[in-house]
């Protein structure tokens, strides 16, 4: 009998996952991780079993993104490695994801047994090195007196890193009894020591933001890992400095603020919004992550005699970079210490506006009118996806409410990648909703190109009874790649499917497939399916399919990027 002192080794990461807020396990079963899988509802966890393994991990993804950590449990080899794609996205975009792979046990590992789902050369390790160029942290569990210390280190990496960690699980140790002594410590994010030239970073920054008399403030993705949304928002309301996100920062800042603009694009974006910007004699920069994608080319990175930098341990002030020291604390000193009388009022660019007076019902539905037609939908606590492709360059500019937040390609670009993702995010919005009782959705925007990547994973949706909206960008296949090369080549084509019949075929009941499908081709189609109550509030999996044409882009660089294409075209025609 077990002592009151003692636990079983799977009882023991699982109860150190709840007190980590995750509520949800994510994954596919296989012959090494059944027995870990055993203890997984007892534990008083759910377990959502997805159609593979990469959905599965595009899953864990989205609801790390919203609960700020998420699990995904595999088997060792085949299940592993069809997961990698995912956690290397979580990688790439900051996803803290605990990646738990039942691995055969010891004995076999130490005998060097040629069994399935390896190369049968006896080799065990081959996968963990795989793992080491995806992941921030890798341990194994090999023996009772050290795997709860293992565990409580390989948790606490993710949260300290705010990325994917690797954990090898053996099958025969789940039933293993383990001290469980350490479980009445918490786990948290260390925070490095002050250093000296903390006070000097805190007083050089207050005196430039007294002496600014152009400022801004830019926010991007990597704020959520530095843990300053909160104090970002106190910043923003304190300064009422004229206020930008990238792509990645949108939904971490108040868009209904009258000093918040949106999404800073440089010369894609707002003319006056570039000027004021390039103009700045001070930009406080947060969390930076300055891919392509991301910053247009480089084209949205303030100046840097203008930028004072938040990052994970550093600081930058003009050429001086301080290391070692916690942006949130600096941060948290400054909003202490701040003097609004010795604050400049900024005087911003004009803000544009947004109508749609120059969209008729007769038009046929296209990307320069259809997300202006489709922002009324959002409301308050609801989560956008934009999917890579022409949904995600078109829903960078969605003006986005209060509490809401927004999913789109960043720098990963994995596509189908947002299909699971939303599964993911949407059953994380619940579970923190439930104490409250409030409801929101979850509306996915993805082509059908894209769709056709990860469609399986509706059928989860629909098993969960989440309350998504897909809304189908049916243009005849992988329209980006198009933009970018092959406009006329068949492999930009997809096959043809009836998306509208995804419903029935993944399992939802007949009177949600007959109510829950809709399709438009014009204006007036696509306002009359918006106005419809089962869109607007509806619950369940509800799909809208919109059919464009195949070559329409939304302006900026994506129209950019096929001029540019069409021109070289033209001269090559011509030489």
């Amino acid at each position: 009998m077990a002592s009151t002192d003692t636990v079983k080794l799977a009882d023991y990461l699982l109860t150190r996952l709840l007190q980590l807020g995750v509520q949800s396990i994510f994954g596919v079963p296989g012959d090494y991780n059944l027995r870990l899988l055993d203890f997984v509802v007892p534990a008083g966890l759910h377990w959502v079993g997805n159609c593979n393994e990469l959905n599965a991990a595009y899953a864990a993804d989205g609801y790390a993104r919203i609960n700020g950590l998420s699990a995904l449990i595999t088997t060792f080899g085949v299940g592993e490695l069809s997961a990698a794609n995912g956690i290397a996205g979580a990688y790439a975009e900051r996803s803290p994801v605990i990646h738990i792979v039942g691995t055969p046990p010891r004995p076999l590992q130490d005998n060097r047994a040629l069994m399935h789902h390896t190369f049968a050369d006896g080799e065990y390790k081959r996968f963990a090195a795989m793992s080491k160029h995806i992941t921030i942290a890798q341990t194994e569990l090999r023996d009772a007196t050290t795997a709860p210390e293992r565990i409580d280190w390989i948790l606490q990496q993710a949260l300290i890193h705010s990325r994917p960690v690797y954990l090898e699980f053996p099958d025969d140790m789940p039933h293993v009894l383990v001290s469980s002594e350490r479980l009445n410590t918490p786990i948290k994010a260390s925070v490095p020591p002050s250093p000296a030239c903390e006070s000097e970073v805190i007083n050089r920054i207050l005196e430039r933001i007294y002496s600014a008399k152009q400022p801004a403030i830019l926010v991007d993705g990597e704020s959520k890992a530095l843990g300053i949304v909160d104090q970002l928002d106190t910043l923003i309301q304190s300064t009422k400095f004229p206020t930008w996100t990238s792509v990645w920062g949108k939904g971490l800042v108040n868009e209904s603020y009258s000093n918040v603009y949106g999404l800073y694009a440089a010369s894609f974006g707002d003319k006056p919004a570039q000027e004021y910007f390039e103009s700045c004699d001070m930009v406080l920069t947060f969390g930076p992550h300055y891919s392509d994608t991301n910053s247009y080319f480089e084209m949205a990175v303030p100046m840097p005699a203008a930028a004072i930098t938040f990052r994970d341990s550093t600081i930058q002030v003009g050429s001086d970079i301080y290391r070692d020291i916690s942006p949130f604390r600096v941060l948290s000193a400054i909003l202490t210490k701040l003097e609004s009388a010795r604050i400049s009022t900024a005087q911003g660019p004009p803000k544009q506006v947004v109508t749609l007076d120059d969209i008729k019902s007769t038009d046929l539905v296209a990307q320069k009118n259809f997300f202006r037609l489709v922002n009324p939908l959002f409301r308050e606590g609801d989560i956008i996806l934009a999917e890579t492709g022409t949904a995600a360059y078109g829903g960078r500019h969605f003006k986005l409410p209060p509490k809401s937040r927004l999913f789109t390609a960043v720098t990963w670009l994995s596509i189908g990648f947002m299909l699971p993702a939303t599964l993911g995010t949407a059953l994380a919005k619940r579970e923190l909703n439930k104490p409250s009782g409030t409801r929101n959705q979850a509306i996915l925007i993805i082509g059908d190109g894209s769709l056709q990547m990860t469609a399986q994973e509706i059928s989860v949706m629909i098993k969960e009874k989440l309350d998504i909206l897909i809304i189908i960008i049916n243009n005849e296949g992988y329209t980006i790649e198009r933009v970018i090369h092959g406009r006329k080549q068949a492999y930009n084509d997809v096959p043809s499917w009836r998306n509208t019949k995804a419903l029935d075929y993944f399992g939802a009941d007949e009177e949600a497939v007959k109510e829950n499908t809709f399709t438009a081709r014009t204006v007036g189609e696509l306002q009359d399916v918006l106005k419809n109550e089962r869109v607007k509030d509806g619950k369940g999996v509800r799909i809208v399919e919109v059919f464009m044409e195949r070559e329409d882009v939304q302006e900026g660089p994506l129209l950019w990027v096929l001029n540019k294409q069409l021109a070289e075209e033209e001269a090559a025609k011509s030489a």
